[in-house]
């Protein structure tokens, strides 16, 4: 009676070992759409951000101090189409380091979770050359 009592233990195990790997399959198996996992949903998007306030406070993070920038202006923030971030434009009227002015830079920020995470300068081919902007 021990033997058939030890073979029913490993035939119990082998079902519900074999049954464990009966649950739900990855998004992208072979295996028919109702047995897959539904894809996670993409997180939502950020609100758009205040870009004037996060310039205004942030302005180092923008321009070198040392410039001073002055007449700050922004473009309205539009969604990251690399991600789920925000970017804009930013210019100003700035200085070299010998302190004469140099005239207008601009910048396209990209904006995450409420901070600025990149600045690039923009060039003639950039659409920050046709953007509305707004002084800070």
């Amino acid at each position: 009676m021990g033997c058939y009592k030890f073979i029913q233990l490993g035939m119990i195990g082998s079902a519900v070992l074999g049954l464990a790997g009966c649950g739900i399959a990855d998004s992208r198996s072979p295996v028919p759409a109702f047995m897959r996992a539904k894809e996670a949903d993409p997180p939502p998007p950020e609100p758009p951000p205040n870009v004037k306030q996060l310039v205004h406070d942030k302005l180092d993070s923008v321009f070198v101090s040392t410039s001073y920038p002055q007449n700050v202006e922004v473009s309205q923030p539009v969604h990251d189409p690399r991600g789920p971030g925000w970017t804009a434009c930013v210019r100003a009227d700035v200085n070299s380091a010998t302190g004469k002015p140099i005239g207008t830079e601009t910048y396209r920020i990209t904006i995450k979770d409420g901070e600025i995470v990149d600045r690039r300068r923009v060039d003639d081919n950039d659409n920050c050359v046709t953007e509305n902007y707004q002084p800070i």
